[in-house]
């Protein structure tokens, strides 16, 4: 479909994408816009103007609002109403919105001008380990004598309950965090900064509409209750987590900060790209079988700039390069888990894939297995080496679809590493 806003052959975002994402301007109040090429098209003043009037009841409402949250909760027939209706108004033939001058003028913004904010409320944040590369590699590392796999991974998407409050938008600083640390040598644990600061390629869904208190979410349903994916940067203090872990799993060394990209790309622009889900052994429980593909031909890749690095002018370092497509769980398997029990989730609730590795050790998600365990140091252009993240450091991650002339990309989410308040 040929549109009237030039896309550059490099932008992540295309019309096929066509993420959301809440921004601000100047003194202006966050609102609802979605991306296009180096622009950004505010949702808040076409829905003033009634170009969504003939398709969604009460477009002032969904989109002159600071989260994704209610635009999450209106349900798969809105989501597809307004996606249809903006490529519409971007049509070439089309001269609703490029015709007046006025509203052209007051709804698009380079993106470069704007701010972005946490695109959703996130009353609610659950991570998953869902990755049987992630979870075999962290076997080996800790319990290299023993079965690499935890006894249930087979059986359960397994996740715990993160801390929704700090999840941070992209960009936001990440300062180094405090934790007790049970050093080798030592008897009894210190507390301080950590010293084994990590990250996390992951990729979060957003929660749509949503369950009655008591009422599982269905399998077979599970796209009806999801409205997006972003990409997500579980920041993880590996010696706190070590240490904190037994026996009821991770707490601060989880809980200090959660970086998410600020572009949601809808779950529909992600259908070209479904593939064959994982043959999963033994077969999972009934209430985990779907007959539908939920795997999804993504392309991720991670790179490191330090300090030193900025510095010097000298790009960030791609270290990491995986798929998601290979991930051992799916998304609707992780939603009808996590209901299963008649728990509510809410528009706009957050759930983390969990690490994304593949075999080849290029594609590795964390840190902590690029180095296995800092037994093998990266380094960077600098002659700098890394066992883990230091002070300064920037952590980069993107990830995109392909095929073909089609192209949907997610942007990217970054953290730089501040040191210890403390």
């Amino acid at each position: 479909m040929p549109i009237w806003i030039d896309v550059p052959a490099t932008s992540p975002f295309t019309e096929e994408t066509l993420p959301y994402g809440i921004f601000s301007q100047d003194a202006e109040a966050p609102r609802v816009g979605v991306a296009i090429g180096d622009h950004a098209i505010d949702l808040a003043v076409l829905a003033h103007a009634g170009l969504f009037d003939r398709v969604v009841t009460d477009p002032i409402g969904l989109f002159a609002t600071p989260t994704l949250d209610r635009f999450a909760g209106a349900g798969r027939d809105v989501w597809s109403a307004v996606r249809a209706r903006i490529k519409e108004l971007l049509d070439v033939s089309n001269h609703e919105l490029r015709g007046d001058p006025i509203v052209l003028s007051t709804a698009i913004a380079h993106r470069d001008t704007i701010v972005m904010h946490r695109p959703v409320g996130a009353s609610d944040y659950v991570d998953f380990f869902s990755s049987l590369e992630h979870a075999t590699n962290f076997g080996k590392m800790l319990r290299p004598n023993e079965d690499p796999l935890p006894p249930n991974f087979r059986s359960i998407p397994i996740g715990y309950h993160g801390r929704s409050s700090t999840i941070v938008v992209s960009g936001t600083p990440i300062v180094r965090p405090h934790g007790q640390l049970k050093l080798p040598d030592q008897a009894l644990p210190i507390f301080a900064p950590t010293r084994a600061l990590d990250f996390e390629l992951e990729l979060a869904f957003i929660a749509g509409p949503g369950n009655a208190h008591g009422v599982p979410i269905h399998i077979e349903d599970a796209g009806d209750h999801i409205f997006g994916c972003a990409l997500l940067n579980d920041w993880s203090a590996r010696d706190v987590q070590g240490w904190e872990y037994q026996p009821l799993g991770p707490f601060l060394a989880k809980s200090f900060g959660t970086s998410i990209a600020p572009w949601v790309v809808p779950l529909e622009a992600l259908e070209p790209f479904r593939v064959p889900s994982r043959v999963q052994e033994p077969p999972p429980l009934p209430y985990l079988q779907t007959k539908t593909d939920w795997s999804f031909d993504i392309d991720l890749e991670v790179a490191l700039q330090s300090a030193r690095m900025s510095a010097e002018d000298i790009a960030p370092m791609p270290i990491s390069k995986g798929t998601f497509a290979k991930m051992y769980w799916s998304m609707a398997q992780q939603l009808a888990h996590a209901t299963a029990n008649g728990t509510q989730i809410r528009p706009g609730d957050v759930y983390g894939s969990g690490t994304i590795s593949g075999t080849d050790p290029s594609s590795f998600g964390s840190i902590m297995e690029l180095t296995w365990r800092g037994e093998r140091p990266l380094e960077l252009p600098t002659g700098e080496k890394r066992a883990f993240l230091e002070d300064g450091d920037t952590v980069i991650m993107s990830a995109s679809c392909t095929r073909g002339d089609l192209r949907v990309g997610f942007g990217e989410v970054r953290g730089t590493i501040l040191p210890a308040a403390y």
